[in-house]
């Protein structure tokens, strides 16, 4: 921690810019990086001019890109995912009442009393929801919390599938974390935290796979079967050393309002697995699945859960296969399975459109057009959540500026972003 006059002079400095490429992977970005960490730095003084003799802190936290394990995490599943290079960052400092203070560019402001840590109906959806739940968190597991003034930007873009509402919560969870308990938690600890704010407070329910992947840095395999004590694989991969770029391309969809579409796969197969008297489909073996199909579509009535529950058993499978192909560094294997997850989360999973609006399909126009254009060479997937949003392209890097030059043709300059894999998990940068 710092006041902002030694804010300032950290990122003018050797130090910063080091830590500049660590964060982002990419010479070309670190004149824009530090531009824009210095006017955060001149808003946060703006917003908060009584403060400026406080002690502050610069925090980063990155969005996460799935990499396998297509909405799996909520059923206990097998996932690969890794934190990128587009972060959410803040200037934050400490204040004496019990008031959190968030301002973020192109957002409205944000205040939270403290004081009133039970959920607020009318918040549901909202940061405020967010902020309250991770503070009620923190006093649940018995640690210290306290007001606090802050400025965020981010660069994960909102409803594209790379984890904007983790980040934000993972952002918060490690702000309280340093602020007021000495960085006690780590990265699951905040990861579990963010996900009870996101469920019981912003209403939605989501796996944990995004807060774990935007608390921990790099590439993770990470096995849900004990959901407080996730095993986690560290890979160490570079798919541009390997001859592939990694890019998301946004097809201009949103989702703001599919909470009931997200919804409705937990739930599904969940109803499946109740079947077998289990509340997870991680308990249920596949073979047994497989030779109780007629049985269990008698009594579920729902073929689209059953398609759903085939494709976690094969997913989980999958990221088996998977994991060891990225270790060995064996692109051939992995792209492979990169497609049959696609195909799976197409034809079985059901989630590259919503079933109310049947019109907006551009995750498959944009995977149609992607499949034309990388003909053998690649992959692409549908990326996160789905039903609006991303997708995801290995390009092979001498295509890559060919495809962005058609992609972008149809959705619009910007619209492809070519990622790097961040190895630093959440934390305080200074």
């Amino acid at each position: 921690m710092t006041d902002l006059h030694g804010l300032r002079s950290f990122i003018g400095s050797e130090a910063f810019t080091a830590l500049l490429t660590r964060l982002y992977g990419d010479a070309r970005e670190l004149e824009m990086q530090q531009k824009r960490y210095a006017r955060l730095i001149d808003s946060w003084y703006t917003r908060f001019p009584t403060h400026a003799h406080h002690m502050t802190g610069l925090f980063s936290t990155a969005g996460r890109s799935e990499l396998a394990g297509n909405h799996t995490d909520h059923n206990l599943g097998k996932v690969i995912a890794a934190t990128i290079n587009l972060d959410t960052i803040a200037v934050a400092s400490a204040s004496d009442d019990m008031t959190v203070e968030l301002c973020s560019e192109g957002f409205p402001p944000v205040q939270v009393d403290l004081h009133d840590l039970f959920p607020v109906p009318h918040e549901q959806g909202t940061t405020d929801a967010l902020v309250r739940g991770i503070a009620a968190n923190f006093v649940k597991r018995g640690l210290a919390i306290g007001g606090f003034k802050a400025t965020t930007s981010t660069r994960v873009l909102k409803g594209s599938g790379l984890s904007s509402s983790a980040a934000i919560e993972i952002l918060v969870a490690t702000i309280f974390n340093n602020l007021y308990d000495d960085d006690v938690l780590g990265p699951v600890e905040l990861a579990m935290i963010g996900k009870e704010a996101e469920n019981h407070y912003f209403g939605k329910p989501s796996g944990l796979m995004d807060q774990v992947a935007c608390a921990y840095g790099g590439i993770i395999g990470i096995d849900f079967k004990v959901p407080q004590q996730p095993a986690i694989t560290p890979i160490g991969c570079d798919f541009r050393s390997l001859g592939y770029d990694v890019l998301v391309v946004d097809t201009g969809g949103n989702h703001a309002d599919l909470t009931a579409d997200y919804a409705s796969i937990p739930s599904e197969m969940r109803a499946v697995a109740a079947f077998f008297g289990k509340e997870v489909l991680r308990d249920v073996p596949f073979p047994l699945f497989m030779e109780s199909l007629a049985s269990v579509r008698k009594s579920v009535q729902n073929d689209r859960a059953i398609l759903r529950a085939c494709h976690y058993l094969a997913e989980n499978e999958r990221v088996d296969a998977m994991l060891p192909a990225l270790q060995r560094e064996d692109m051939a294997t992995y792209l492979t399975l990169v497609r049959e997850s696609g195909d799976s989360s197409s034809r079985f999973l059901q989630n590259l459109y919503s079933s109310t609006n049947t019109g907006e399909q551009g995750l498959v126009l944009a995977l149609a057009v992607t499949e034309r254009f990388l003909g053998k060479e690649g992959a692409c997937r549908v990326h996160g959540g789905g039903f609006a949003g991303t997708i995801q392209v290995y390009v092979p890097c001498t295509m890559t500026e060919s495809y962005v030059d058609r992609i972008e043709s149809l959705f619009g300059t910007g619209s492809a972003t070519t990622l790097a894999i961040r190895h630093l998990g959440s934390c305080r940068l200074a």
